[in-house]
This record gives C-alpha cells, structure tokens and sequence, in this order.
C-alpha cells in the first residue's frame, strides 16, 4: 500500500481509504447496502491488513448507525495508525437546527459523532456540503473552537465549488483559523467536472483530494453493459447523474479491455487511473462484500501504461467548457480538460 501527505499538511494517508456508506443501511441508504456490525468487523480487518489506514463515514449514514457500527467494531481503540474521518452538514432530524454549519449544529454533532466512534478525536472533519444559510465565518470559527478542544485534527470540505473553496481558505487565512487540507469530491473517468476547478485549486492550494464514489455507483466496475442497470439505480439510487450513456458505455469498453490485458477487473483499471492524478491522495472504496473490498483494494498494484492512460484520456474526454475553450494552452498550464489540444474549432 502506498502513503501519500494529506495536503500539505504531516499527515500520511493510504492510497486507498475504507467507505463505510453501506454500514447499517436505514432510511435512504438502504438502496446502497446493509452491512451489518459482524461483516463490518471482517471489512474492517481486511482493510486494516491491506495497509489501509483511513476509516471513512458521516453523521448521516443510516442516520449515525455507519458511526456507532465503526466505534463497536474497533471497540473503542483504534487499531494500529488508523484514521477516522467523519462529516456533518445533511439533516440529521426534524428539528430546525438539525441541519447545516451553524456552530450549534456542527459542534453538537460532532460531539455526538464522537461519542458513536467511541474516540476521543476525530482525525478528519469534513464540511459535507455548502451552507448558504449560515457565515462561512460562523463555521469555520466552529472548527477552530473543535480543533483547539482537541475534538478534532485536521478539516476539509466536501461537494464544494470553487469559489467556496476558495472563501473558506481566504477566511481561514484571514483570521489565522484551521485551513481546509483536503477536500472530498466525486472524480471518475465518467465525470471529469472537477478537472475544470477543483483539482487546480487543490494544486494551487495544496489541498489533497479524497475521492468519493470512484466507481461511479458501480459503473465502471465492469460488471453492467449497455441496456443493463445496476444494482442501486433498480434500488432507486440515483447518484452519480449520466447524462450521456453512450459515452458511459464506451468508458467502460476501454475498461474492460484494458483490464483484459492486465489481467484485472475494470474496475481495478479505473481505480489505478484516478490514483495517477494530480492532487489524489486517496480513493475512498466500498462494497457490499468482502470481495468487492478485496478486488478494489488491489488496484493499488496496477500499474496503467502512457497509451493506455492516453486511450482511457481520449474516451472520456468531456467537452470544453468557457473559459478554457477560449485560452490558449501551453503544456506547462494544462491541466484536465485543458490537457486535450483545443483545435480551431475548440475540439
């Protein structure tokens, strides 16, 4: 297993890190798994003895179960150098004040997260999504107030745009208050977006990135073709969003053919593209089993040639949106989208 540095911050993360969204499955997650606290005792090892060192969950997942499952699973010590990353921001009950980045919300629940995990720190807090209610300045005075108590290390944001990222570090900075040093986004070969601002500003910024979702929901696990739904989209799971199927499917065709030639799943081809990006630290995998755990966990050893990067590059290429189709790349400035050779006709 490799480690790379959050950020730029100390803190060294495995490549990979465990998602724990199918712990305990109630209410809306349900139609993505129900890992009981057994088999989530048998991930979690499994995980632990692949080297990997980040334990990944939410407030929200299955309305605080995913949390209460991890902290009875390690028993309330932490095994080896793990990490744990938790989230707070969705509604969490019917209360007015059960949702957002208010400092009453966020410090409330991470209190309660706290108590779930059965750990006295949190070593990663994240921002789940904006808050257009509350201060930016509210909340990120609330994580200095965390991290100060000790409650909490290190804190980054999640599903943010750019301009949001960029608020909370120029108040961060402003006021001397914990900077973000790590956002978790969704990236895959199927939804680039985050090429055009998010992973510039986590380079520019030094931010690491934690991939959420790097399958696409199973997509581009292989195991689906053209005409045959997965899993969670018959279960009513509808993230990520396809807005162009026909390009799903051709992904998936260079993913299964690639992996043919290594002699892996695509779903491992897949993984190891992402972790050849600019600004990944870590990949946050799930499943519903023991094997799906097992086969992403070996992407980690795949390796992908520059013709199959490049091939993997061309087939998903998204279109170019204003402004790069307008500026004029130099390969020292490109990047993601940018990288493809605008032609006169922006092609």
């Amino acid at each position: 297993m490799e480690y790379r540095t959050l950020g730029r911050s100390g803190l060294k993360v495995s490549t990979l890190t465990m998602g724990t969204m199918t712990f305990g499955g109630g209410g809306a997650f349900s139609a993505v798994g129900k890992t009981d606290l057994d088999e989530a005792r048998r991930m979690i090892d499994l995980c632990i003895d692949a080297g990997v060192n980040v334990i990944d969950t939410a407030n929200v997942y299955s309305n605080g179960v995913s949390e209460e499952i991890i902290g009875e699973a390690l028993g309330g010590k932490r095994k080896g150098d793990v990490l744990i990353a938790s989230k707070a921001r969705m509604r969490i009950g019917k209360g007015p004040n059960d949702e957002g980045l208010s400092r009453y919300h966020l410090v409330r629940e991470c209190e309660t997260s706290l108590k779930r995990l059965r750990t006295d720190v949190i070593d990663i807090y994240f921002l789940h999504e904006w808050d257009g209610l509350t201060p930016l300045e509210e909340t990120i005075a609330a994580l200095d107030t965390l991290v100060a108590q000790g409650k909490v290390r290190y804190v980054g944001c999640s599903n943010y745009s750019g301009w949001q990222v960029m608020k909370g570090l120029g108040i961060s900075d402003r006021h001397h208050q914990p900077r973000f040093v790590t956002q978790q986004i969704h990236y895959t070969l199927e939804a680039r977006e985050a090429e055009y601002e998010l992973l510039p500003i986590s380079v520019d910024q030094g931010l690491g990135v934690l991939v959420w979702s790097p399958l696409a929901g199973g997509l581009l696990s292989g195991k689906y073709h053209r005409d045959q739904p997965t899993a969670r989209q018959l279960s009513g799971w509808s993230e990520p969003p396809i807005r162009d199927e026909d390009r799903l499917w051709r992904i998936v065709d260079a993913l299964i053919d690639i992996g043919n030639n290594h002699g892996v799943s695509a779903a491992q081809v897949a993984l190891a593209w992402l972790l050849g990006r600019p600004a990944v630290s870590s990949l946050v995998i799930g499943g519903r089993t023991e094997a799906h755990f097992k086969d992403n966990i070996a992407a980690a050893s795949v390796v992908l040639g520059d013709e199959e990067r490049t091939r993997l590059d061309v087939v998903s290429r998204p279109p170019v949106l204003y402004p790069y189709w307008h500026q004029q790349f130099t390969a020292k400035d490109r990047f993601g989208p940018a990288d493809l050779v605008l032609d006169r006709d922006g092609a």
